[in-house]
């Protein structure tokens, strides 16, 4: 059993909504909160920088006064993703405003900074850091780390290539604290499979692109329903980090998806205007897509999941009596 921190053990299914460049915004953290899992977006999102004050203030002051109206079915906490790559330079102001409003989770990618961490711990927030592999995974924690977020092959967006047997098995190995797989997880078996394989929470990103609250075009929220994982390509040339990217995007961009060339990691850069028009342009995606058939409400698609997730369980549960 893991060694899960308080503010983790409440969630009403297993679930972190990870943060997505451009596309996650309060409105959708806010309603991934109230239907009962963790809600995030990257700090980055807000533009100008002097919004993220104004979107920190409008998440808080929304969740507390729906915990105030529902106390029993509180929402579930919010996080707030901090690339700390040196390309960043919002990352000290940023956060900076994190600590004024307590956010109670940090997730941080592209880098392992001591002083992150410190300034999540000193109001008693938690910090959860993407990683690609083992060695990434030992970094994260030696530098004081709380959880690890376990991207592994088939996740939306900046994505390793490890299959998330090998990933899991590899953390756990040495690795007790809370941890995350992220991997075309999008429906409620999916997060039941990650649980099976050691993992405690399951991290979930592209199926909430066909959400209503999502900030993405109605073309891009499309493209998510009616594609499957032989419309994702992996690529580092739109960032200099490698990801998975829907192929009709780069199509329409006047690309081909088949022979992408590779790009140099020296490029690689994060919240500038040149990276914007490459999110916007070339859209990021998960392979799990399969499973998503319609644009919903984010309310709605955890209720899915979670029934989902416990009609998976519940079968588990009486395969297993059988071979017992």
């Amino acid at each position: 059993m893991s060694n899960i921190p308080s503010i983790l053990n409440n969630l009403r299914i297993p679930v972190i909504g990870s943060p997505m460049f451009i596309i996650s915004n309060p409105k959708l953290v806010i309603e991934q909160c109230k239907a009962g899992i963790v809600g995030s977006m990257p700090a980055l999102n807000a533009r100008p920088a002097s919004q993220l004050d104004e979107w920190l203030a409008e998440i808080t002051e929304t969740l507390d006064d729906y915990n105030k109206k529902n106390p029993d079915r509180p929402a579930a906490p919010f996080a707030i993703n901090q690339i700390v790559h040196r390309s960043n330079d919002r990352l000290e102001r940023d956060m900076e405003l994190c600590v004024k409003y307590k956010v109670p989770i940090t997730i941080t990618s592209l880098g392992a900074r001591e002083e992150v961490n410190q300034a999540a711990h000193s109001y008693g927030g938690i910090v959860l850091h993407d990683v690609i592999n083992n060695r990434f995974a030992n970094k994260a924690i030696e530098k004081g780390a709380d959880g690890l977020i376990a991207v592994a092959a088939g996740a939306g967006g900046h994505a390793g290539s490890k299959s998330p047997f090998a990933l899991v098995q590899e953390i756990r190995a040495w690795f007790d604290g809370p941890l995350a797989l992220s991997g075309s997880i999008a429906n409620g078996k999916a997060i039941l499979a990650a649980q099976a394989m050691g993992a405690d929470f399951a991290y979930i990103g592209s199926p909430f692109i066909a959400t209503h609250e999502a900030r993405a075009s109605e073309e891009y929220k499309q493209m998510i329903v009616e594609g499957t994982s032989d419309d994702i390509v992996y690529s580092n040339l739109f960032t200099g980090v490698h990801g998975n990217y829907l192929k009709p995007s780069i199509r329409e961009a006047g690309l081909d998806p088949e022979a992408l060339p590779e790009s140099d990691p020296s490029k690689m850069s994060f919240g500038t205007d040149t990276d914007v028009k490459a999110w916007k342009d070339i859209w990021g995606s998960g392979q799990g897509i399969g499973a998503v058939d319609e644009v919903t409400s984010a309310a709605a698609y955890v209720d899915r999941l979670h029934q989902e997730y416990i009609d998976a369980r519940d079968g588990l549960l009486k395969a297993s009596s059988v071979f017992s």
